[in-house]
């Protein structure tokens, strides 16, 4: 390539995407500029970086801005792609503007039998599974991309996936990015692989028997009222993913870790928890007022705390009525024959905490908006409750009405979680390392390169379901049991040796929520449309759904406010 200097170099803040492209670089003028880019996004702590270097001989780019370059004409021979995942100032989730385009001309791979597609990433983080699903039309279940400037290849379709998932620790391991392993701990599941991380697995699985589902149900039931009645005592509307946020926090906190946090400080940690969250997928840049800066000084907040209400829990565990989570698994480690340290301890807590939020949180927004567009999907699962003597109302806060026999006795309500969990997965796939060379649908995988199995783009393609895009509890009925050809071909919560080890909890959360909905609450949607959906972090509305609750009485009748607001001071 021809030695051309920078002829121009701009960085620009949408919402909360910063996109800094340069026209004309050299090799060495590159590094230059992904150096400023860099600073520009530590400085901003923007959530997505975006810095492309494009090389050229000829060409003639007008706008640089994040606008969309109608009269460019590139012919770049070289691009430089720098991603990077920090937080914007304002400290929300956000998203790249849906004007920004990049496009990579005339950029020919070497030595690949795969596809190459340029990486668009902004547009893939703009148009969600719509950019995929056409990628993947033209290009076929398994193609080619970069990310960080690292081969990657995405995998979609049940038996590709199938592979990828019964592959780990013999054709592929996990592989977290670095901010991720250093803020969740070296402790964690999640970090460990191999051996260790089947022996972590044992030890953490006992957290999620059948007898432990059973001990947190009433609590979690109770949680769940007592959130629903507040709602339902707001005069205005509440924003329901970051409530939901709230409510999935709490039950971690209060059911899953058995802590007697103070409300106070119970809201001051939730606010560092969200800090915490917003950075664990950074860009690893230890620099003052950087992403990565911020969830190093949130970890260490939490763990302070953590230590603090686990000291005092191991104090006073006589004479309780159930084992939480951390009491089975302090038990569980020992029956193992290892006593887990403080460290450890702190670094599982987190772990828990981590793994039932943000999922869930998003799975509990997306079933409530479901239940919001199909009222007869609503009225159906009353009718379901009706006949099994659970519609109480809300009138009466009465806790451990339900049983594990009960809710698994509710077919439809089942049917109803299922379809949630199948058209608004809560993650859009996750990433392996190629540990080594394997096929894949007719493609060499190479050793060192990284794979994306897509669960929401196999969900979309799986033949076995019909009319992928309708929301149909029914499908899953045993009439027709859609799901029945193939476990692969439905997978919310992974599979193989990584799948989801609370996904038990979180089916039951799910469903103890939607029992409460239908037999406590009538909600309205307080905007005229249903907002769009985001796929970043997780699946989640842009808005996050402004929703009016309405408490009801055992007879489905209306509850006045000032009776629901009373209700809710007695909770």
């Amino acid at each position: 390539m021809a030695h051309i200097k920078i002829r121009a170099v701009s960085c620009s803040v949408s919402g909360s995407g910063t996109i800094g492209l340069v026209q004309g670089a050299s090799h060495n003028s590159a590094c230059v500029c992904v150096c400023v880019c860099v600073c520009v996004c530590v400085y901003m702590r923007a959530r997505l970086c975006l810095c492309v270097v494009v090389g050229e001989e000829k060409g003639n780019l007008r706008e640089i801005r994040g606008k969309k370059a109608e009269s460019s004409q590139l012919s770049g021979k070289r691009v430089c792609l720098l991603i990077g995942w920090g937080q914007f100032s304002t400290g929300k989730p956000g998203e790249v503007c849906k004007k920004s385009r990049v496009c990579l001309c005339n950029w020919t791979p070497h030595n690949s039998t795969l596809v190459t597609i340029g990486a668009r990433l902004v547009e893939d983080q703009t148009q969600g599974s719509g950019f995929q699903s056409s990628r993947r039309e033209k290009y076929g279940n398994v193609f080619k991309t970069h990310l960080l400037g690292r081969p990657l290849i995405r995998v979609t379709g049940a038996e590709n996936v199938r592979k990828i998932l019964l592959g780990e620790h013999q054709l592929v391991s996990t592989e977290w990015p670095r901010s991720a392993r250093v803020l969740l701990g070296p402790n964690t599941v999640a970090n460990s692989i191999g051996d260790i991380h089947r022996n972590k697995r044992k030890v953490f699985s006992k957290i999620f028997s059948h007898e432990a589902l059973e001990s947190y149900l009433p609590k979690i039931q109770l949680v769940i009222q007592d959130t629903l009645r507040a709602w339902s005592s707001q005069p205005e509307a509440i924003n329901v993913y970051q409530e939901a946020q709230r409510l999935t926090f709490r039950m971690a906190v209060r059911v899953l870790l058995g802590f007697s946090i103070p409300e106070e400080d119970l809201g001051h940690l939730f606010e560092v928890y969200q800090q915490f969250v917003e950075n664990v997928f950074s860009l690893p840049v230890d620099l003052p007022f950087s992403g990565y800066r911020r969830g190093i000084q949130a970890r260490q907040i939490l763990q302070k705390g953590l230590e603090k209400a686990i000291r005092e829990k191991l104090q006073c565990t006589q004479g309780k009525d159930y084992s939480d989570a951390l009491d089975i698994l302090i038990e569980s480690s020992k029956e193992h024959g290892k006593e887990m340290t403080m460290q450890e301890l702190k670094d599982g807590t987190l772990e828990l905490i981590f793994a039932a939020y943000a999922t869930t949180a998003s799975a509990s927004t997306s079933l409530i908006m479901q239940l919001l567009k199909h009222p007869a999907v609503l009225e159906k699962l009353r009718e379901e409750l009706r006949a099994q003597g659970l519609l109480h109302g809300g009138g009466c806060p009465c806790e451990g009405t339900l049983r594990l026999d009960t809710l698994s006795s509710l077919r439809y309500l089942d049917c109803v979680i299922k379809e949630v969990m199948r058209l608004f997965t809560p993650i859009s796939g996750g990433y392996r390392t190629v540990l080594q060379t394997f096929e894949l649908d007719g493609f060499q995988i190479p050793k060192g390169w990284s794979v994306m199995y897509s669960i929401r783009d196999t969900h979309d393609t799986a033949p076995v379901f019909k009319d992928v895009n309708v929301f149909d509890p029914d499908r899953f009925s045993q009439a027709r049991s859609e799901d029945k050809d193939g476990r692969f071909h439905y997978l919310p919560f992974g599979g193989g040796v990584r799948t989801c080890l609370g996904k038990h909890l979180a089916k039951l959360f799910l469903k103890v929520l939607a029992v409460e909905l239908a037999s406590t609450s009538r909600f309205e949607l307080a905007t005229r449309t249903f907002p769009r959906i985001t796929l970043v972090p997780v699946l989640h509305p842009v808005d996050g759904l402004s929703v009016k609750f309405f408490g009801l009485d055992s007879n489905q009748n209306e509850i006045l406010p000032e009776t629901e607001a009373m209700l809710s001071a007695t909770v």
